[in-house]
């Protein structure tokens, strides 16, 4: 049975269409938000996400845009804040890689990785944080870092330069929003079982982590829904690894 502890309240999912996005918005339907599903290009497996967070029990809405474009984000997310009203929540999950040594690094493979998983921090928060504390009813914030944010990874200095700036940027937005009961917290996964760690050997990855296994997109969910309840409203500004105990 779905379990209605927030009926009501709205939050914005960012990458919901597939892997850690799509399991956190099933999770937060299952709570009973309104789930605004948040997509750049897939259309149909956004479509998907959007009936099952409904049959999950709670209501979805398609938003189409990329985080990385300021201006396309700005707009989208006041026209919708506009005609539905403040998001209560936000989970910035959407995220890129573009690996391969520093030496050999393109100019594009950096400046891509950074302008969507940092600086869409600011695309879509900015707009939304003043209709957040307007509503004087606390919310939430979650941001998806990574383990290469906490300890760096070979041939992903662009990634890991991007989550450890995701991180220190969450520190700072909760020490800001504190006194309005607003919590920032961030979730760093390791190794997931998504897209993102197709074709690469999931075996041999396994090896690497303590529990001997690749986590999965339903686990890291589990971990953003419990920061979404009344139980977590005293964390705040922490980076919370579920990474098998790589960290």
């Amino acid at each position: 049975m779905p379990r209605m502890e927030k009926r009501g309240k709205r939050v914005l999912v960012t990458g919901a269409s597939r892997g850690i996005g799509r399991a956190v918005a099933l999770e937060l339907a299952a709570m009973g938000f309104e789930i605004g599903l948040n997509f750049r290009s897939n259309e149909a497996a956004a479509e998907e996400t959007r009936a099952a967070s409904e049959a999950a029990g709670g209501s979805a809405v398609l938003l189409p845009f990329d985080v990385a474009d300021e201006p396309g984000a700005r707009a989208v997310l006041e026209a919708e804040v506009e005609e539905r009203g403040a998001f209560w929540g936000v989970v910035l999950n959407a995220g890129i890689t573009a690996d391969g040594p520093l030496a050999g690094m393109s100019s594009s493979a950096w400046s891509d990785v950074l302008r969507t998983n940092l600086d869409g921090f600011y695309n879509v928060i900015q707009p939304l944080m003043l209709p957040m504390v307007r509503l004087r009813d606390g919310g939430r914030i979650v941001t998806m870092g990574s383990v290469s944010g906490v300890v760096g990874n070979r041939g992903q200095v662009n990634y890991s330069a991007s989550k450890a700036g995701l991180m220190g940027a969450t520190r700072a937005l909760a020490r800001e929003v504190g006194k309005r009961r607003i919590t920032v917290n961030c979730v760093a996964p390791g190794f997931i079982e998504t897209d993102m760690l197709s074709g690469l050997p999931g075996e041999e990855l396994a090896k690497l982590v303590p529990l001997k296994r690749l986590g999965q997109p339903e686990e890291v969910a589990a971990l953003v829904g419990f920061l979404f309840s009344d139980k977590a409203g005293y964390i705040t500004a922490q980076v919370l690894g579920i990474d098998g105990g790589m960290t």
